[in-house]
């Protein structure tokens, strides 16, 4: 009756039999006369708490399977632990990194301060591996250099340990949503346009300063050469040289010589008769001549270089404008 005996009890987490946790104590049973030890054969040093990440094989790969509720003399102690060794592979190797990690902890009663200043990893550190909270977590070999340290300190196989991390992050990367990019948005299709337009009014702004700036430069020089000249000529004695010079200069007839530096249309009147109204090409050159005046009008003021008598005349009016003007004798005079 005092016969001794062994209950292993076996707890189902849905899919296979697991030893739940290392215990013993003594009791006695109405049922089980004599003196009975409660246990887990994991207790002792001969069968330690196996390792997902530590052993490459279950222990005891061919060990019978055994129920739920075994008793078992004491001399059959080891039988049930044999039968309970695939069952504890089975759930060592359930859940995620994290969990995983934290349970290989836990079973080795190591506290989150322990190893923290075993291995000189902040908490929040190995409190994200745990959560794998990759956010908060150094890529790269800080990351495994965390994860080795760790693995170390536990005990734990260090190339198994660092496969299930990459394996976990690289699981979290592909689930990650992706970054939308920030497309820069295209600039309007008329914009290219509008700037060559811009471009164009600019260097025709400049054409037409330049040719005006031009023809006031010629029509300076020619009334210096011709002041110079009238200068250089010597006056005759007496009122009656004076006379006759006015008298042969007011009898002296006009001649006006017209050129065009562009394409415009140019009008002259002669003595209130029209001598021209056409189109002159550009570096074309006509002289008319006449009595009393001139009346010349042009569709473009600064493409047309205007001398009466040999002395420049001023512009017909703004550069890319219309313009008309009245030349006359008082318009040789000094």
């Amino acid at each position: 009756m005092g016969e001794s005996c062994s209950i292993a009890k076996l707890f189902d987490d849905g899919s296979s039999f697991a030893l739940h946790q290392t215990w013993a104590f003594e009791f006695s049973f109405n049922h089980f006369p004599g003196h009975c030890v409660l246990s887990s054969p994991f207790d002792s040093a001969l069968f330690p708490a196996y390792s997902a990440f530590r052993d490459s094989e279950p222990l005891f790969a061919s060990a019978r399977r055994v129920n739920r509720f075994a008793v078992a003399p004491v001399n059959d102690r080891f039988a049930v632990a044999l039968g309970s060794s695939r069952n504890r592979f089975r759930f060592m190797a359930k859940g995620n990194f994290g969990e995983r990690l934290k349970r290989e902890r836990e079973l080795r009663e190591v506290s989150m301060d322990e190893l923290t200043k075993a291995t000189r990893i902040s908490t929040r550190f190995v409190q994200a591996l745990e959560n794998e909270d990759w956010a908060k977590l150094p890529g790269g070999i800080f990351g495994h250099g965390f994860v080795r340290t760790i693995a170390r300190y536990l005990g734990l196989n260090e190339e198994a340990l660092l496969g299930e991390y990459d394996l976990a992050r690289a699981e979290h990367a592909a689930a990650a949503p992706p970054k939308l990019e920030e497309r820069i948005p295209a600039p309007p299709k008329w914009l290219p346009v509008a700037a060559v337009l811009v471009v164009l009014l600019l260097l025709a702004g400049l054409f037409y300063a330049g040719r005006y700036a031009w023809h006031r430069y010629a029509a300076y020089r020619a009334s210096k050469k011709s002041a110079a000249a009238s200068s250089t000529m010597q006056p005759q004695s007496g009122s009656g040289s004076a006379g006759s010079a006015e008298q042969s200069a007011s009898n002296a007839p006009l001649d006006l010589s017209i050129s065009t530096s562009a394409a415009t249309r140019v009008r002259v009147f002669a003595d209130n008769k029209l001598v021209l109204d056409a189109e002159l090409p550009a570096g074309e050159t006509r002289h008319y001549s006449a009595k009393d005046n001139f009346e010349v009008s042009a569709g473009d003021s600064s493409a047309v270089l205007l001398e009466l008598n040999g002395r420049a005349m001023p512009p017909l009016g703004a550069p890319g404008t219309s313009g008309r003007i009245v030349l006359s004798e008082k318009d040789l005079r000094p």
